[in-house]
């Protein structure tokens, strides 16, 4: 029986992002709708890519600091390099949960757990609205140990939780589940590099998929006792670990996406 999730017809955003990274694995109700969102605001592939390469340079600061579990969620459809394969390159034990809440992405995904045999990747068929479900989950006890220092990656997937939905709740439960030394990583849409007149053009096509926030409004959500941010705290995706970055750099302006980093301190 197929999943009665997999509407093909109506777009999602896994595989409307696949679209703008270049994948193949979207459907025409995801490109009309990544084009219709195009027409307004032109940055949006160029802020994909940003972000994702943001994720990598992520993962690699993460191993260098000692980090060797990973707790993915939102991954959205595999694109090579992954959490698991770059993790693993510098260490081939690390081990790595991937959750998401698509049924085509838990088909691609069974690529995912093709990883090094010395470390381990799972994937769960979870949403970041159930976060006890996620931690509860056996294959995630499995895979990865709470007792030690694990980096939960929220990489744009946040601006999915809007206000109603309470992200902070979510946010509470998932990081008061990480022992001291971890990280908590995540990247977020933001419209506040805009001009008035590009705000005014976006507003509306970009409310309607999402929910933006601010730097200042992403900072609040993860202001709590014991997380401490890394680094400059909110800053564009394009701005951290720029010396390792491709180079020109783009404006700031130019992305409209943040991302924080933040250690977790008992």
């Amino acid at each position: 029986m197929s999943d009665p999730r997999l509407d093909t017809s109506r777009p999602h955003p896994a595989r409307r992002y696949d679209y703008w990274l270049g994948g193949k694995d979207n459907f025409e109700a995801d490109r009309e709708s990544a084009r219709q969102i195009e027409e307004r605001m032109p940055l949006v592939r160029l802020t994909v890519h940003e972000n994702r390469w943001f994720l990598h340079r992520a993962v690699r600061f993460l191993a260098g600091q000692g980090i060797r579990q990973f707790l993915d969620i939102g991954t959205g459809i595999p694109t090579s390099p992954n959490t698991h394969e770059i993790a693993q390159q510098i260490d081939p034990t690390s081990r790595v949960v991937y959750a998401d809440n698509d049924p085509l992405v838990l088909a691609h995904a069974r690529a995912l757990l093709t990883g090094d045999k010395r470390g381990r990747t799972a994937y769960l068929d979870a949403d970041l609205r159930d976060p006890a479900r996620i931690l509860g989950d056996p294959e995630l006890r499995g895979t990865l140990d709470l007792t030690q220092p694990v980096a939960l990656m929220l990489i744009a997937i946040l601006h999915f939780i809007r206000d109603a939905e309470d992200p902070r709740a979510i946010l509470d439960t998932l990081i008061d589940a990480l022992p001291d030394g971890s990280y908590v990583v995540a990247t977020h849409v933001t419209l506040e590099y805009m001009t008035p007149e590009e705000y005014k053009a976006v507003r509306a096509v970009a409310e309607a998929q999402s929910q933006s926030r601010s730097g200042a409004e992403l900072a609040e959500l993860f202001a709590r006792p014991g997380l401490t941010p890394v680094g400059p705290g909110v800053q564009s995706v394009s701005e951290w670990w720029a010396e390792d970055a491709p180079a020109p750099r783009p404006r700031v302006e130019d992305v409209a996406c943040n991302g924080i980093v933040m250690k977790v301190n008992r």
